[in-house]
């Protein structure tokens, strides 16, 4: 039946495979159960945001495994969704300026936003509108989106490990306090021994290396004393509720119109970028076009409109959804998986939160992951430095601007402005020059006064 249903077959891969795809997809992003709650119910002062972390864990967490499972069900990708880490930072910035503005409830005004920005995102995708952009980009820039979401996530991966820390002279650098620090050396120690399983292994093609990496880098972690067991079963406190608590008119306010937008912004490019990296890396990419693209989008969408119901930030498509498509993962039984395990999560927390809280633990996956995306780098069309250096700025922008918007951005505004001065202005479609101009018109109208 399930092979029926998601054609397992005719993607070359087995109810097993697709299962342990999720598994590995949902330990790469699992961070976000205990992440979420942390970032939303503080702000960048320390003060209370109004939001109960356990209502906000319990959003998660549900939203993660609604979208996920809409997903598979839906769309029939092998890509997970949960609360975007970027989008959260931002929603504590946007409860931060409610709350300077005067709003009693800034928090309850600020899922709001992100209510309409989701409506919003649903009457495009409906329309057609992102799935007209997602075809509008070029092979070489779609490439080049996925060069540089993988080092993106290496980048994440090795700051994870401990192996990269900032430095003021040089902004990041290597870390060097191993020689002085023993918990340091531990954090490396463990994140090591994760990549280098995961890297041998892989190289001897053996399935869910990755998997075996984490568990590995799990393991050496309880014998350095790292992580410890106690329990494994247990409920989170969930506290106060947040369901249906967004103020629909506040948020509808000139104050908080502009926060709208740029949620939109940021939600539109993080998925369009995340969903074509994990395409470009499946193979999913046919004729220059991506088949149901529309339908992700929705579910996208979907996923943001329902997060802001249950009471957390914007929901999106999760690039660690590349961990699980490397172990194999290729249908919708993958998303399904993973969706379900969000489900559990609330149920095995004190589990989840001693593994998912240690970050050299699953730091190796995001290693791996980025490199394996740097095949994409081939099929850029170098010879053509019309289609190569705006794809080359695409590559480099998303992780020195540490943000997946903001390197596409980059891009998509010098892509028409190259070609018309090369005498290509012809070969590309009217929508990048449209989509040109509302970038540079978001960044100069909204995103300046928001920053």
């Amino acid at each position: 039946m399930l092979n029926r249903a998601f054609r397992l077959a005719e993607n070359n891969t087995t109810v097993r495979i697709e299962l342990m795809a999720g598994l590995t997809t949902f330990l790469t992003m699992a961070y976000i159960i205990f992440v979420q709650p942390a970032v939303l119910s503080v702000d960048f002062a320390g003060q209370p945001t109004g939001l109960d972390p356990g209502a906000i864990l319990l959003a998660t967490c549900l939203a993660s495994a609604a979208a996920s499972i809409f997903m598979g069900l839906y769309a029939r990708y092998p890509i997970a969704l949960a609360p975007g880490m970027g989008e959260n930072f931002f929603f504590i910035s946007t409860i931060m300026a409610l709350t300077a503005a005067g709003f009693a409830n800034a928090w309850q005004t600020a899922l709001g936003v992100v209510f309409y920005a989701g409506i919003i995102f649903f009457i495009l995708s409906a329309m057609k509108v992102r799935e007209i952009l997602l075809n509008a980009i070029s092979p070489s820039m779609r490439n080049g989106i996925a060069v540089g979401i993988g080092i993106f996530i290496a980048f994440i991966g090795l700051q994870k490990g401990g192996i990269i820390i900032a430095k003021p002279e040089t902004m990041v650098g290597l870390n060097t306090n191993y020689f002085l620090d023993n918990r340091t050396l531990a954090d490396i120690t463990v994140f090591l021994s994760g990549l280098i399983v995961a890297a041998g292994l892989h190289g001897r093609k053996v399935r869910g290396s990755i998997l075996w990496g984490i568990l590995t880098a799990t393991a050496v972690a309880c014998y350095l004393g790292k992580i410890t067991f106690t329990h494994v079963l247990g409920l989170p406190d969930l506290g106060k509720t947040a369901v249906f608590k967004m103020d629909l008119v506040g948020a509808l306010s000139l104050t908080a119109l502009p926060y709208i937008l740029v949620f939109l912004f940021m939600d539109v490019f993080d998925t369009i970028g995340t969903l074509i990296g994990v395409a470009e890396q499946a193979g999913f990419v046919k004729d220059n076009k991506l088949p149901r693209a529309g339908k992700v989008l929705m579910v996208d969408a979907a996923g943001t409109v329902a997060g802001a119901c249950l009471g957390t930030s914007t929901v999106t498509c999760y690039i660690e959804s590349a961990a699980g498509v490397a172990y194999g993962g290729r249908t919708g039984l993958t998303s399904i998986a993973v969706g379900l395990l969000f489900a559990l999560a609330l149920f095995f927390s004190p589990l989840i939160s001693t593994i998912g809280t240690y970050p050299p633990v699953t730091a190796s996956a995001l290693v791996i992951v980025g490199a394996l995306m740097m095949n994409n780098a081939a099929r850029i069309e170098w010879d053509d430095y019309s289609e190569s250096i705006p794809a080359f700025l695409i590559a480099v922008g998303i992780p020195l601007t540490y943000s997946i918007s903001d390197g596409l951005a980059l891009g998509f505004v010098t892509y028409p402005v190259i070609k018309l001065i090369s005498g290509k202005g012809r070969s590309i479609s009217l929508t990048m020059y449209v989509v040109a101009a509302i970038v540079l018109a978001y960044f100069a109208a909204i995103r300046i006064r928001t920053m």
